[in-house]
């Protein structure tokens, strides 16, 4: 198994605050998709981080040898 650490940084500091419509739908989206990963025990926490500069969002992994980190990310709708 393999650890990962993964800091996913919004488009603007205030996105939490302040995303649309369209973004709000793509965030329920990529939590969704994160489900599936959690499910097969891959995920052991992820979520969204409140900072002073900015909030952003972490992942937390522990992958399968053979499993390709960035072929997983790429496939969030995020």
């Amino acid at each position: 198994m393999k650890p990962f650490f993964v800091k996913l940084v919004p488009p603007r500091p205030d996105f939490a605050e302040t995303m649309t419509a369209d973004e709000r739908a793509v965030m329920v989206g990529h939590q969704a998709y994160w489900r599936g990963p959690l499910a097969q025990g891959w995920v052991v926490a992820y979520g969204p981080v409140t900072h002073p500069e900015g909030g952003f969002g972490i992942g937390l992994w522990t992958l399968p040898d053979d499993a390709d980190a960035p072929a997983l990310g790429a496939q969030d709708p995020a």
